[in-house]
């Protein structure tokens, strides 16, 4: 039976306000706890991924691990598994578990730099030199302020002196000295090299422009606009023993080692190195993801602007074939993402050598954060690209 112009534009009327109603407007979508059929998932599917995590940590392979699921603004999966620690008296993991979560603290960095830029205090074209006259040596004065957030300056991922820094507990100024002169490996913009050190420095621009620490900056423009009560770049007010404990460390061996200047050390944890020192949980960062793919706004509240959102998640290293956004990885960036085999290319997160993730794909209005204790080298990523797949593949 043919049904009238007319009459399907009447039913859509009708129909509409129930729509919103599950779905809600992109816009103004907060995340609320919910079930997998509302949006358009399957429940069933998603209880895969409890099934890998309750395996995994009952194994003792991960210590601890905690998920948050989301579409349209629906959270369809949310839980911890593991034990803070090894210790048997530990306390047990949930999704409120704060993590130190890596490398996803750059595109958090990189977004308090885009408010700056704008409010017309920073131009992304502009040379480094211009905000950091300190940073001198041959090709330096080629290097943008755009290409520290690309990884297209030259920079290094570490210093040379990394580890030296590190067993002298150094400060984070002596980190960015360091920056500010050390070789650069190609002239910028003629190939790709991920550099933490070029995050540094956009950090550095951050504080200097702002004038205040990056740390207070992210607490006042992001964690208390959005109500991210568990998150700060550092420890801020948590103590460790109330954090998730990352297993094994990359840089420190021996035991006096770990304790001085290994991942889970007062010296690191505190550093606030905005490359890498950023504490959350999956509900705090579930709620960045969900202000990405509501257009820059979270619960009325405009936090960056869609100009720039569309900036920091679309491929800005087209002519290099080494794709990047501002900050945000993309789904096409390298074989090293965790965000599966399944998303689409509009896909767009970070993951941190500490054993976490969190992606959003825009064309499935999904979100995914995946929080744990294991490191990344230890498995290349194989469990969070597993649970990523997983993800996918519930929704119908």
């Amino acid at each position: 039976m043919n049904i009238s112009h007319s009459y399907r534009l009447l039913l859509l009327a009708a129909l509409t306000p129930m729509l919103l109603a599950v779905s809600g407007r992109a816009e103004d979508r907060v995340l609320k706890l919910g079930k997998a059929e509302q949006v358009g998932m399957s429940g069933p599917r998603l209880e895969r991924v409890i099934q890998i995590l309750t395996d995994e940590t009952k194994s003792g392979r991960v210590t601890a691990a905690s998920i948050l699921v989301a579409r349209r603004g629906v959270i369809v999966l949310r839980g911890g598994w593991g034990t803070l620690s090894p210790d048997a008296a530990s306390a047990k993991a949930g999704p409120e578990t704060v993590y130190i979560v890596a490398s996803i603290s750059k595109p958090i960095t990189v977004l308090m730099l885009m408010l700056l830029v704008e409010r017309g205090q920073v131009s992304l074209n502009d040379p480094v030199q211009k905000y950091l006259p300190e940073f001198q040596g041959p090709g330096r004065e080629k290097v943008r302020v755009k290409d520290l957030l690309t990884h297209t300056s030259g920079l290094p991922d570490m210093l040379p002196e990394n580890v030296k820094l590190r067993e002298a507990n150094a400060p984070l100024a002596r980190f960015v000295k360091g920056a500010m002169t050390t070789p650069l490996l190609f002239e910028p913009r003629t190939s790709f090299k991920y550099s933490s050190m070029g995050t540094l420095l956009a950090a550095e621009i951050v504080e200097r422009v702002a004038k205040m620490p990056l740390a207070q900056f992210e607490q006042r423009e992001l964690f208390d606009r959005l109500k991210m009560k568990h998150s700060s770049l550092g420890l801020g007010e948590q103590a460790l023993k109330d954090t998730a404990i990352v297993q094994g460390d990359s840089f420190a061996k021996a035991e006096k080692d770990l304790a001085r200047y290994g991942a889970n050390s007062p010296y690191l944890r505190k550093l606030s190195h905005p490359w890498g020192g950023m504490h959350s949980t999956v509900d705090d960062l579930g709620i960045v993801l969900q202000m990405f793919l509501n257009g820059g706004v979270y619960d009325g509240k405009r936090i960056l602007g869609r100009a720039a959102v569309e900036a920091m998640i679309e491929d800005q290293n087209q002519p290099l074939r080494h794709p990047w956004g501002l900050g945000w990885g993309l789904q096409t960036s390298s074989a090293w993402n965790a965000f599966g085999d399944l998303s689409s290319n509009r896909t767009f997160g970070h993951s941190g050598a500490s054993g976490t993730v969190a992606w959003a794909d825009p064309r499935r209005e999904l979100l995914c954060v995946v929080l744990t204790t294991r490191p990344w080298r230890e498995d290349r990523g194989f469990l969070l690209r597993r649970i990523s797949n997983v993800v996918q593949a519930a929704v119908e």
